[in-house]
């Protein structure tokens, strides 16, 4: 059978299993949705840039539940804050399910708690969240870390002597030693050539799921293994990151103290020896891998990303900068570190610091749920097997919730006496039991980082503020921000 035959083959085949799966799911009463063609499905319909907004425009003909199809996949998509809140809240045990998503299914061999459902995520959750408050997340011992990592940031950021840098790899460094403090019992040098290549890595990791590549592989997995691209060599460099991991994983096998725990490793090793007798354990190598992936990935860029996001909104809207200085300065000066404590007297800076995160919509799909059976939802079925979308950018966007959404204004965090006050809809987290394990890490890493460089430095950039761009460099699995040059003036 010559080539032209087989993909004639393979076309109807395709075409076939299509039209027997829609006559399949016709028993099931779907949430609306445009119609969807063969093996593509609804993606003529999605602005590859920007696809989230496609997604809000979609909704304002089929509604806040609607189902349309990633290629091959059946999803339905929760838009705007009562759906959302309704199904990760209201419902949460429905809502639980986590799609593997085929680019981390494949760089975790589909372990690790970020993908995992059932009963390895819940005891994999558990012990994630013990463990970390034991290392103090959200505790005082936390805070001291950070703010002995703020003193090497603000060190390297001098040397630079007011002239023009990019952030972006400092940032990396900085935020990736809290995470690596307490997953591996150390901090690195910033002039540690291996830490700055897996910090390289899991920078292209973001970069490439955000971007058209990574997007297109997580529809077509089959299809794009057999395909020539850069992604074969994003999977050769997650295997130098899973060979880090192992790495160090052996260094602390060998030196571990059963009764004196350092670290995240150490606890999970001993659990796993507590557990080794249990053939259904899920405390194994595979699981610390993977886990210690998740952990070092998402403890990393996402945070950082929002630091460096944060410098160009300061630098865009110098009298923000500026107000923000002037109530720092009224409230602890310039000759201690910030604390957490201060938080409750600088709302303006934490209104700030919330309306980043809001404007800037780092996951704006949140990571992907999964049916794990029928699930009954606002008098629809939504079918087992099938992913479901929060779009967390229609929560951040919402016009019922934000005077402005698509206007940057700390304003939204304040009340008429310009005290914060929190509001319902801020979800860059996410909502429900799969909310993010290290939110409360993240929120102390925001607040006291950016605090210590306002108290001490000025930010400009050499061709002014009406250069920064805050539109993201690329908009997919999260919204990347573009990387400017900056001036940091000691102050």
């Amino acid at each position: 059978m010559d080539f032209g035959a087989t993909v004639v083959l393979a076309g109807l085949i395709v075409a076939l299993l299509w039209l027997f799966r829609e006559k399949s799911s016709k028993k099931y009463n779907l949430p609306p949705g445009p119609a969807a063609l063969p093996l593509i499905g609804n993606l003529t319909k999605l602005d590859k840039n920007a696809p989230a907004k496609s997604f809000l425009k979609l909704s304002e003909t089929y509604g806040p539940v609607m189902t349309v199809h990633l290629g091959w996949q059946r999803t339905v998509v929760l838009v705007g804050y009562d759906a959302v809140k309704e199904a990760l809240v209201d419902q949460a045990n429905d809502f639980t399910g986590r799609w593997s998503l085929p680019f981390l299914e494949k760089a975790t061999d589909g372990y690790g708690l970020g993908i995992s459902n059932g009963e390895r995520w819940q005891q994999l959750r558990r012990f994630t969240l013990t463990t970390l408050r034991d290392f103090g997340m959200g505790r005082k011992g936390m805070e001291e870390w950070i703010q002995e990592e703020s003193k090497h940031m603000r060190d390297c950021v001098e040397s630079y002597k007011g002239a023009p840098f990019y952030p972006t790899s400092l940032l990396s460094r900085t935020v990736s030693n809290v995470i690596c403090c307490i997953v591996f019992g150390q901090r690195f040098t910033y002039d540690d050539k291996q830490f700055l290549h897996l910090l390289n890595i899991l920078s292209g990791i973001l970069r490439f799921n955000s971007g058209l590549l990574g997007q297109l592989y997580n529809i077509f997995p089959w299809l794009m293994d057999r395909l020539p691209g850069p992604h074969h060599t994003f999977f050769a460099e997650i295997a130098e990151v899973r060979n880090f991991i192992k790495m160090k994983i052996k260094e602390h096998q060998e030196t571990l103290d059963a009764s004196s725990p350092r670290d995240y490793i150490d606890c999970f090793l001993i659990q796993m020896n507590q557990e080794k007798h249990n053939a259904k354990t899920e405390f194994h190598q595979d699981n610390l891998k993977s886990t210690l992936m998740n952990l070092f990935l998402a403890g990393t860029e996402t945070t950082s990303s929002t630091i460096r996001y944060a410098i160009s909104v300061l630098i865009k809207y110098p009298k923000i900068q500026e107000r923000l200085q002037e109530e720092i300065d009224s409230v602890i000066g310039r000759g201690r570190s910030p604390n957490m404590e201060d938080r409750k007297s600088l709302s303006f800076t934490d209104a700030f610091i919330h309306e980043v995160q809001r404007f800037m919509d780092i996951v704006p799909f949140s990571l992907p749920h999964y049916a794990l059976q029928d699930i009954s939802f606002r008098g629809y079925t939504i079918p087992k097997g099938t992913v479901i979308i929060p779009l967390l950018h229609s929560v951040l966007r919402e016009e019922r919730y934000w005077a402005n959404p698509m206007s940057f204004n700390p304003e939204h965090f304040l009340d008429q006496n310009g005290n914060f006050k929190k509001s319902p809809a801020f979800m860059p987290f996410s909502a429900g039991k799969r909310a993010c394990v290290g939110e409360s890490l993240a929120r102390m890493e925001l607040f006291l980082f950016l605090v210590s460089l306002l108290q001490h430095f000025t930010f400009s950039c050499p061709d002014g503020p009406d250069s920064i761009n805050l539109v993201p460099e690329y908009s997919g699995f999260a919204n990347v921000p573009r990387c400017h040059q900056i001036v940091a003036m000691p102050r």
